[in-house]
């Protein structure tokens, strides 16, 4: 993925990340279409930086993504890179089932649906672009579990095999598949975890997001630093070190 030069559309980029990422693209010559579910947020986004775009769109609503990418490829025909960033994330007991159940579906439902149904909208408008790139948003936890999150877990693996998968398929095509592998950052995806001492900087990962993304453009995945402790344990043969010293340490963990 060039760094430089695109048309961007990032579904659930209102805060977090998401949003951090899209402020530094349109900084590197990038057009940024923000896209979330409050409007009230997009309104904000739009008055504060007037040269990024906002749509909005609930992923988990397949009604409202087809809507949202007619809007889009509408006001931006030259739309090259989808970043399928939207997600949730929730602590869960899994003892009773009436305490994870509704958790798990929501998650999964967001978490790989969500990005399923956005490759659907656009994947025929980008395999008719010159240079197009997906990118999918998996995590450090799909590598080794945190026990306190299994849903969102097994949703990040799952998104680390979708990505393996369809870059596969689409390597006749003008598509890449490029998967950022995010480890704990300070955000809000959990209570807490802004202020975590376990999580990385918001603006230390997307400065040095943005650096592999500018010196690696060929990239399958996308490492900060940072993931590699947990991105490679298995590989290292540390996985079983790796998850123990990973849920002794996480302040999430029950």
């Amino acid at each position: 993925m060039n760094i430089s030069g695109n048309t961007i559309f990032i579904p659930g980029s209102t805060s977090g990340i998401g949003l951090a990422l899209a402020l530094a693209l349109r900084a590197r010559g990038n057009k940024v279409i923000v896209g979330g579910r409050r409007a009230e947020l997009l309104g904000q986004i739009a008055a504060e930086h007037p040269d990024v775009d906002t749509v909005q769109i609930d992923t988990a609503d397949p009604a409202s993504i087809d809507a949202a990418a007619k809007e889009v490829l509408a006001r931006h025909p030259d739309l090259n890179v989808l970043v399928a960033m939207a997600g949730i994330m929730r602590v869960e007991d899994w003892h009773t089932p009436g305490s994870f159940l509704a958790s798990a579906e929501a998650i999964i439902t967001t978490n790989v649906l969500g990005p399923i149904r956005l490759i659907a909208a656009f994947i025929e408008h980008l395999r008719a672009r010159p240079d197009a790139t997906i990118v999918t948003v998996s995590s450090g936890l799909a590598f080794a579990p945190l026990k306190a999150t299994p849903s969102y877990n097994a949703s990040k693996a799952a998104i680390h095999m979708l990505s393996e998968s369809i870059r596969l398929q689409l390597a006749d095509t003008t598509v890449k598949v490029v998967e950022l592998e995010p480890p704990s950052v300070r955000t809000s995806l959990l209570p807490g975890q802004e202020s975590s001492e376990f999580a990385m900087p918001l603006d230390e990962f997307v400065a040095e997001v943005v650096g592999l993304l500018e010196s690696q453009p060929t990239a399958k995945e996308i490492q900060v630093e940072r993931v590699k402790f947990l991105r490679y344990a298995e590989a290292r043969g540390d996985y079983d070190q790796v998850v123990t010293t990973l849920n002794a340490a996480d302040p999430h963990g029950t």
